[in-house]
């Protein structure tokens, strides 16, 4: 049974207010999220039937609605105007503008208001979540989804692959720490099956980026 997409829900812009620290009042893994907002991006288009898995890559099929200049859009330009790529290729590219574009979406639609202003020479931004409880609902169920209780074919399609994503990303406000990813690995690889490869796309390329800031560091 081919799965979709809820008319009208957004898990790019679901993923970025799942990536609050409620209790910090900030961003957390900021370094990262960019990574997380276009594999959420490509699996609205592969669940909707935009994109398609050609032997691990990203292959596209049929044009989106999307609004222009939305990440959306942006994605299925660059991907529909190249030959099939491996998916861990688009969860990369410009992972800086991800986070940009979907904080101006949010902001735009008024679910979180940013404070610009500059320390010195640079350019300082504070974002704060005008409706903190809806983000900690989400919170709530999608970190339900991963502990388990509730079968994983009976949980919404959104909250699913929401939760299949965050874990892949090991985003600690799902998941504390990558000991219980481990521990959840059967339950994490139910959950991803409907975008498995993209899942697996974003896991790699955390893990990548986080070797890399630890040799930077070393």
């Amino acid at each position: 049974m081919e799965t979709r997409v809820k008319q009208g829900e957004s898990l790019t812009r679901s993923a970025f207010l799942l990536a609050f620290d409620l209790r910090k009042e900030k961003l957390t893994q900021r370094g990262e999220l960019g990574y997380l907002l276009r594999a959420a991006t490509l699996a609205e288009l592969l669940l909707a039937g935009n994109l398609a898995d050609e032997s691990g890559k990203a292959r596209a099929r049929t044009a989106p609605s999307a609004e222009p200049g939305s990440l959306r859009a942006v994605v299925w330009e660059r991907i529909s105007n190249s030959p099939p790529r491996p998916w861990q290729r688009w969860v990369q590219e410009d992972n800086g503008k991800a986070v940009r574009v979907v904080r101006d979406e949010l902001e735009a639609a008024r679910m979180i208001s940013v404070e610009r202003h500059r320390i010195l020479l640079f350019p300082v931004e504070r974002i704060t979540l005008r409706k903190a409880y809806l983000s900690r609902r989400l919170a709530e169920r999608v970190g339900r989804a991963v502990r388990g209780g509730r079968p994983v074919g009976r949980l919404d399609e959104d909250v699913r692959v929401l939760a299949a994503l965050a874990a892949a990303a090991g985003l600690k406000t799902v998941v504390p720490s990558w000991r219980e990813t481990r521990l959840r690995r059967d339950r994490i690889q139910q959950l991803s099956a409907p975008v498995e490869p993209i899942a697996t796309a974003l896991r790699k390329s955390v893990e990548a980026a986080r070797s890399a800031a630890a040799i930077g560091e070393g």
